[in-house]
């Protein structure tokens, strides 16, 4: 066969050969059993390099996903504990299941309400991220619990959250009749709007912003204006 594929016919070796190198390509044997053999004329380097891309490619998009471990004590400290329950987060939004163990020393065997409490606490730290796959149980000297991702779980609050931000648009600023934004009282620092009374039958009552209070002089005296 040709690089396109199409049948050249049954040649001998060195007929195939010569047409191979002709087009500075290579003869490859692609079905050795057949009979006769089947070989075709192509790039045996391009080929080679495209199919380990494909086997590369095939590779990342498969899921990888194990299981990871993350083992905690009965009298952790708060900041190993956010650490840790950190990692084990990550963990979870990478795919991966989670094995949460509390490891018991000496007595604390006899105290497995201690694992326990640790336990439930991480449950709700990932609420909503995780659902328990295998709840809490003791396991010789420890007491372990199997978190795995949720998507369902992950699905609603990106559902809830995208609702949430159609419900709540940005506002927009008030203009005036020419179509320019509007200034307010409320936009000058420490201003008030005081209402001055007409004291002209006939004028028009006019709303005047009053300056800030280190602005005002102390004898400022406001009249109205006739229209």
């Amino acid at each position: 066969m040709d690089p396109e594929g199409r049948q050249l016919g049954i040649k001998p070796l060195p007929e195939a050969l010569q047409i191979a190198q002709r087009q500075d390509l290579d003869l490859v044997e692609v079905a050795p059993l057949a009979n006769p053999p089947v070989c075709r004329i192509m790039d045996y380097g391009k080929f080679k390099f495209d199919e380990a891309q494909r086997a590369k490619e095939s590779r990342r998009k498969s899921n990888n996903f194990g299981i990871k471990e993350m083992k905690y004590r009965p009298k952790i400290g708060q900041g190993d504990f956010d650490t840790k329950t950190r990692q084990v987060v990550k963990f979870l939004h990478e795919g991966h299941k989670v094995k949460v163990t509390v490891m018991f020393r000496g007595r604390e065997v006899f105290h497995p309400e201690l694992g326990k409490r640790i336990l439930d606490r991480i449950a709700e730290q990932v609420d909503g991220t995780a659902r328990i796959e295998s709840e809490a149980r003791l396991d010789g000297k420890n007491m372990v619990m199997v978190l795995s991702p949720d998507k369902r779980a992950k699905q609603a609050i990106a559902a809830k959250a995208q609702h949430q931000s159609d419900n709540n648009p940005v506002g927009t600023s008030s203009s005036n009749s020419s179509g320019e934004p509007s200034e307010t009282a409320g936009d000058v620092p420490g201003a008030t709007v005081t209402q001055v009374p007409s004291a002209v039958p006939g004028a028009t009552l006019t709303q005047v912003p009053s300056a800030a209070p280190s602005e005002v002089p102390s004898d400022t005296d406001t009249t109205a204006t006739k229209e």
